[in-house]
């Protein structure tokens, strides 16, 4: 490691493997990425940590993509006491949430999972244009849509995970 890495990142770098794991099932619920991004510490800045997501999640099979998928809520509907689904799904409106969970269903019928779309900065129309789009995409572009989709939503979180400020004695943040 070098001084380039954040308080965040150095922690992540220093911290047990199990509890690297951990941290890293926050931002995907895929095991062998978890693995991969685990073993590949320490990272000198934030630039190589993202590199090694894209090369993990680019590694992923099918089986693994899907375990990825399922750490992530239908777009319009946080998981309950959620605050990152809550943040990262905030561009959508209360009026959009059943033409959402509508078309959500639809997609589930056509491609066996839910629909998976880096929600941050995206409006709910946004989403709704993608969903409708996206639903008469063949399995192979589907999936291959998917990881790119998963890939930003991990840089994200795992930016933020790098840029989390030192915690102070007796903080049990």
């Amino acid at each position: 490691m070098t001084s380039s890495a954040s308080p965040g990142l150095a922690r992540f770098n220093e911290a047990p493997a199990g509890t690297a794991s951990a941290l890293l099932h926050e931002v995907c619920a895929s095991r062998a990425w978890a693995a991969a991004v685990t073993g590949g510490r320490p990272y000198a800045g934030l630039d190589d940590l993202l590199a090694a997501s894209d090369t993990a999640m680019a590694a992923l099979g099918v089986a693994d993509l899907a375990e990825a998928m399922s750490g992530h809520p239908p777009i319009g509907r946080p998981a309950p006491g959620d605050p990152v689904s809550a943040r990262e799904q905030s561009g959508v409106q209360a009026a959009q949430r059943e033409r959402l969970l509508e078309l959500n269903l639809a997609y589930q019928d056509v491609h066996g999972h839910v629909f998976l779309i880096c929600a941050t900065g995206r409006t709910g129309d946004e989403m709704l244009a993608a969903l409708e789009q996206r639903t008469g995409n063949d399995a192979d572009t589907e999936r291959e849509i998917v990881r790119a989709e998963l890939g930003k939503i991990n840089r994200i979180r795992l930016s933020r995970l790098a840029e989390r400020p030192a915690v102070a004695e007796g903080d049990p943040s």
